[in-house]
């Protein structure tokens, strides 16, 4: 004696910064009392499993942790009260970083049929919420920043060793030195990258461009230093106080996000369709880059080019959060010259007399 009954699985995505790419997502859990995917609709069971017991029919999968995964777009209710819910929820998207709450019943769910004119409500329903972490996703970061100023001529770079090192004896990090292109074609990773002190697939650099009046410019460039991988349909999250006012992108699509726990506001940045939404990856001939002009209005009561205040607090590429320059190698303002200050002082010494 057997009991059918008919599951619908909805995965909704909240994060406005970070989407699945490709091959889409993968969802899994374990069976509580041996039950079997008779078929699927919508996505697919990525092994069927020992089916032997089965042998009038041959059922979509009979694994006891299935794992179900995305169609790509180029790509009834249960008749029981005794239907326990899926226990153990994993989500990959892919790869790891996602941890999955507990399924919790919530209303039964209703859908539409004969063209919206009738209404279709599931037995039951559970929901559960998965959270992603960059702790659990990567061991290393995959991203720095690196910093300069119109009012400074030095560059502050990406931290040293950012995204790891090229150890002597252990290639951690697969890397091509500069002049030494012939052997990436021995190189079958899916990162290789050139070989720089901070070893990272990308970088983005924030440069202050200048100063006006009431505005204020910005130069982001987002380079990608991975021989073996283009970034399609990237973005970065940009976490800074100045984005409370108006900014203008110029080769970008922008956008402001909500922020919850902290004052300073956050913009999200992505390529404009056809022209720069993807990153491509870097030959032998130069690093594949995208960069715009962002420029910003200015709150005169906040705004300040002392400490540091023009650059970016945090910045996440592809929602992974970048590794910064600590604050001590920010490029800052340039001193008076000491015959300045002695004509400041002299100027306010002949002020008092002739008052």
């Amino acid at each position: 004696m057997f009991l059918l009954f008919q599951a619908r699985v909805t995965i909704q995505n909240y994060y406005l910064y970070r989407h699945v790419g490709k091959p889409g997502w993968n969802i899994g859990w374990a069976w509580n009392k041996n039950e079997i995917i008779w078929s699927t609709f919508g996505a697919f069971a990525t092994a069927q499993g020992d089916c032997s017991a089965f042998n009038y029919q041959i059922a979509h999968s009979c694994q006891p942790t299935p794992v179900i995964a995305d169609l790509m777009p180029d790509a009834p209710p249960a008749n029981s009260t005794t239907v326990p819910p899926p226990a153990n929820l994993t989500l990959s998207a892919p790869g790891p970083g996602y941890t999955c709450g507990p399924l919790m019943e919530t209303d039964p769910t209703q859908s539409s049929d004969i063209g919206g004119r009738r209404k279709v409500q599931v037995y039951r329903t559970w929901k559960s919420t998965c959270t992603y972490s960059s702790f659990l996703a990567n061991k290393k970061p995959v991203c720095c920043v690196s910093l300069s100023a119109f009012y400074n001529s030095k560059v502050t770079t990406c931290p040293e060793c950012s995204c790891g090192c090229k150890e002597t004896n252990q290639n951690t990090v697969p890397c091509i030195s500069e002049g030494s292109y012939s052997s990436l074609s021995d190189l079958n990773g899916l990162d290789v990258v050139q070989c720089t002190d901070h070893i990272c697939p990308v970088r983005v650099h924030w440069h202050v461009k200048n100063n006006s009046m009431n505005q204020w410019r910005v130069k982001m460039t987002v380079s990608n230093y991975n021989y073996k991988k283009n970034y399609s349909d990237w973005n970065v999250l940009v976490q800074h106080p100045g984005f409370s006012q108006k900014l203008i992108t110029y080769s970008f699509n922008s956008t402001t996000l909500p922020t919850v726990g902290f004052t300073d506001k956050v913009a999200l940045f992505w390529g404009l369709q056809f022209y720069n939404n993807q990153l491509l990856q870097a030959d032998e001939e130069e690093l594949g880059s995208v960069t715009t002009d962002i420029l910003l209005e200015k709150d005169l009561n906040t705004f300040t080019l002392s400490n540091g205040w023009a650059l970016p607090r945090r910045i996440y590429f592809g929602g992974e959060e970048c590794e910064m320059p600590l604050p001590d190698t920010f490029p800052v303002l340039p001193k008076p010259p000491h015959y300045l200050l002695l004509l400041l002082l002299v100027y306010s010494t002949c002020k008092i007399l002739i008052i």
